[in-house]
């Protein structure tokens, strides 16, 4: 019985650099390195920046370009966080392989903590005030004791 080639998995000539990790490790690598711009902050910018970039078979991401740009200070942020991306070095019997990839940095405002507050103030005292009786006991008493509680959400 003879094997059909077509069930043969091929192998790839050329081996491709690739990122050590998964897809939300380099996601959170991300997030972790960057540094939303001030511009982009005082004027509420939120987006994407799409990056073009080349990666050396050591691994090295060198030539990024801008594709898609959102501008103020984000275009720039995005360059540097993808400089700092490294990638696996391959060996290509001898070929020195430059590849092209691309990737979407996105810029979302940090989220502000609403705190919502409630102070409460309860006043201890006994009912004898309301009616503007005073007795000898409430002379010798010492003041109301006064209560504040703060919620926050």
């Amino acid at each position: 019985m003879t094997k059909n080639p077509r069930h043969h998995k091929q192998k790839k000539f050329i081996k491709k650099p690739h990122i050590h990790g998964s897809r939300e490790q380099l996601k959170e690598f991300l997030k972790k390195n960057m540094t939303y711009p001030k511009e982009a902050l005082e004027k509420k910018i939120e987006g994407d920046v799409i990056v073009k970039y080349k990666v050396s078979d050591n691994g090295e991401v060198f030539d990024p370009v801008i594709e898609k740009s959102l501008g103020f200070g984000c275009d720039e942020e995005a360059i540097r966080l993808v400089k700092l991306i490294q990638y696996d070095a391959v060996k290509n019997r001898g070929v020195r392989v430059t590849t092209h990839s691309k990737i979407k940095i996105p810029f979302r405002l940090p989220k502000e903590k609403h705190q919502q507050k409630i102070k409460m103030v309860y006043t201890q005292s006994s009912g004898k005030e309301k009616t503007g009786q005073k007795t000898s006991n409430e002379e010798k008493k010492p003041p109301k004791t006064t209560y504040t509680y703060t919620i926050k959400f």
